[in-house]
C-alpha cells in the first residue's frame, strides 16, 4: 500500500517514538519532507498526496538511520541556524539553538549599518560568523579552525550564502599568528565538555560529532584558559567578545576573562534560561602590551 504524506508522517513519528527518541514529531516531519520532496505547507494543504515508491524507499532509509541514532542533520546534510541554512557533515559540530544566543547578542551590540570586523575562533560550519555577516552587510569576518575538513564545510556555506567575498577562512590554532588589536568583535563556541563526560552523552553527540569540537580537557576549561588572554590581545581597544560555555561554567569562565583584563564581563542565558554565553569588552584605553 502506497503511503500519503500524512500517513508517512504518522508512521515515521510512531517508529521514532517506539525507538525512544526525543522530538519524534519534528524529526519525522523533517525526514518526510526531505524524502518526499515536500514542504511543511504541502503536508498541511495536500496531506493525501501519495509518495512514489522511490520516495518511500528513501524515507525507509532515513528512518532506519535515525533509529540507529544518527542525527537528522547528518542524514539530511543540512541544518537551519538563526535565519540561514547550513550544510553539515560529521566533520563539524551540528549548530544548535543554544549557540544562537551568541548571534543575538552580537546583532544587538553592532548596528545594521555599522562597519566592523569579526573573528570566529573554532568556526566549524561557519554558523556564528555567517549568521552575523548575513545580517550585517558592512561587516567583514575571519573564521579560524584547526580542522581543514571543517573549513571546507564553512567555505561551501559561505559560498552558498553569497558571503564568501566578506569572509576569509584560515587554518590555525586559535589566535596563533593573528596580529594585535585586529578585530572589533571576537566570538567562539569552543570545546567545553570535560573529557570523561563525553562517554555519557547521547549517542547522537558521542558517536557522530567530532571529538575535537567537544573535548574541553579534564575540567572542560582548557580552551578558555588559552582563549581569554588571546582574545583580549587581538581585540581592538573597546572591542567586544562573546564565548559559549557549558551551563555550569559561568563563574570559572568569567574569572578567567576578568583575570585577563576584560571589562563588563557578564553571562547571558539561553532560551531555556541556562547560563550559556560569557560576554565582555576590552578596556577602550588599553593598548596591546
Amino acid at each position: 500500500m502506497t503511503l500519503n504524506l500524512v500517513q508517512a508522517w504518522t508512521a515515521a513519528k510512531n517508529r521514532l517514538q517506539t525507538a525512544g527518541l526525543a522530538g519524534p514529531v519534528i524529526d519525522a516531519r523533517l525526514l518526510v519532507e526531505a524524502a518526499a520532496d515536500a514542504s511543511r505547507i504541502d503536508i498541511v494543504t495536500d496531506p493525501y498526496r501519495q509518495l512514489t515508491p522511490e520516495q518511500e524507499a528513501r524515507l525507509e532509509e532515513y528512518i532506519a538511520r535515525r533509529e540507529r541514532r544518527e542525527p537528522v542533520s547528518h542524514i539530511l546534510g543540512r541544518r537551519g541556524f538563526w535565519k540561514i541554512m547550513l550544510q553539515v557533515t560529521p566533520d563539524v559540530l551540528t549548530p544548535r539553538p543554544d549557540t544562537e544566543t551568541v548571534v543575538d547578542w552580537a546583532l544587538k551590540t553592532f548596528g545594521e549599518e555599522e562597519a566592523f570586523t569579526v573573528l570566529d575562533l573554532g568556526v566549524g560550519s561557519g554558523a556564528i560568523l555567517l549568521a552575523i555577516l548575513a545580517e550585517r552587510p558592512r561587516a567583514k569576518g575571519l573564521g579560524v579552525d584547526i580542522s581543514e575538513e571543517a573549513l571546507a564545510v564553512a567555505r561551501e556555506n559561505a559560498a552558498n550564502l553569497g558571503l564568501a567575498a566578506r569572509c576569509a577562512l584560515l587554518r590555525g590554532d586559535w589566535c596563533a599568528g593573528l596580529a594585535d588589536e585586529s578585530f572589533d568583535l571576537v566570538v567562539s563556541n569552543p570545546p567545553y565538555i570535560a573529557t570523561e563526560v563525553i562517554e555519557t552523552l547521547e549517542p547522537e553527540v558521542r558517536d557522530h560529532e567530532p571529538r575535537l569540537a567537544l573535548d574541553g580537557g579534564p575540567d572542560g576549561l582548557a580552551a578558555y584558559r588559552r582563549l581569554a588572554p588571546e582574545i583580549l590581545r587581538v581585540l581592538k581597544p573597546g572591542g567586544r567578545f562573546a564565548v559559549e560555555i557549558g551551563w555550569d561554567q559561568r563563574e570559572a569562565v568569567e574569572a578567567l576573562f576578568r583575570q585577563a583584563g576584560a571589562r563588563e564581563v557578564r553571562t547571558l542565558k539561553d532560551l531555556a534560561d541556562r547560563d550559556r554565553v560569557v560576554a565582555g569588552a576590552k578596556n577602550p584605553l588599553e593598548r596591546a602590551r
